[in-house]
């Protein structure tokens, strides 16, 4: 549970030094600037996309895109599995098939496809991570593309092979690139749940940092307020 890896993380950072640097060492994983995509859909007029996106727990990819310039609104959620079991109890167990995700709408005039990408791999996780992602460890927060069709498939895989072959990470990428077979929501509680809980040591060390990685990185794709997932 994400609670008692916490009380973990917090003590390891403190053996480390002060609090102020927790977040950077052992809270959210370390951001980088990458490249767009060489292959992209471009930015077009059309009716409003999605995109699925695995990285880790769902509150910090939520809170990350919800502050991206051109998305309407993110859902937390589940990946992976199938109905009966996308429930947060039974998916913790880590044995569902089911990833943590985030459901993403957008206006593909406003970004695009790729550049969603693009934040996801520079801000939102760390795709180097198997199956974990800061203090959470299991399938269930894997890093994960699930792709709607053909053109999202081709998108994500190039630009995989596009960053490995630049070594834009020490390590190679482990993203797996999988066929979207149905969308989840999670749970009321966990919507918005970084904006609900601002102070939760969680949120805390792990997801607004990510948030102000944005900001500071990409300043162009930031906006505020975020686009949250009550209407």
């Amino acid at each position: 549970m994400k609670t008692r890896r916490m009380v973990h993380g917090l003590a390891a950072c403190a053996l480390a030094g002060a609090l102020a640097l927790a977040a950077v060492t052992c809270g959210a994983e370390a951001p980088v600037v990458l490249p767009p995509p060489a292959l992209d859909n471009p930015r077009q007029n059309g009716a409003t996309q999605t995109a699925v996106l695995a990285g880790g727990c769902f509150w910090g990819m939520q809170g990350v895109f919800e502050h991206v310039r051109g998305v309407q609104r993110v859902l937390a959620g589940y990946s992976g599995g199938s109905r009966s079991s996308a429930q947060y109890g039974t998916v913790s167990g880590g044995d569902t098939g089911h990833a943590e995700s985030v459901q993403i709408t957008f206006d593909p005039q406003q970004v695009s496809y790729g550049e969603l990408l693009q934040i996801y791999f520079s801000v939102a996780h760390d795709p180097t991570q198997l199956n974990r992602q800061g203090p959470d460890s299991g399938t269930q927060y894997r890093s994960a593309i699930f792709y709607a069709d053909t053109t999202q498939q081709r998108i994500a895989s190039s630009y995989i092979a596009q960053l490995d072959k630049a070594r834009a990470f020490p390590r190679g990428i482990v993203t797996r690139v999988d066929a979207l077979t149905g969308f989840y929501p999670a749970e009321e509680y966990h919507q918005d749940y970084y904006l609900k809980n601002p102070s939760a040591p969680y949120i805390v060390f792990n997801d607004l940092p990510k948030i102000r990685a944005l900001k500071q990185l990409f300043p162009d794709y930031y906006r505020d307020p975020p686009a949250t997932a009550a209407r």
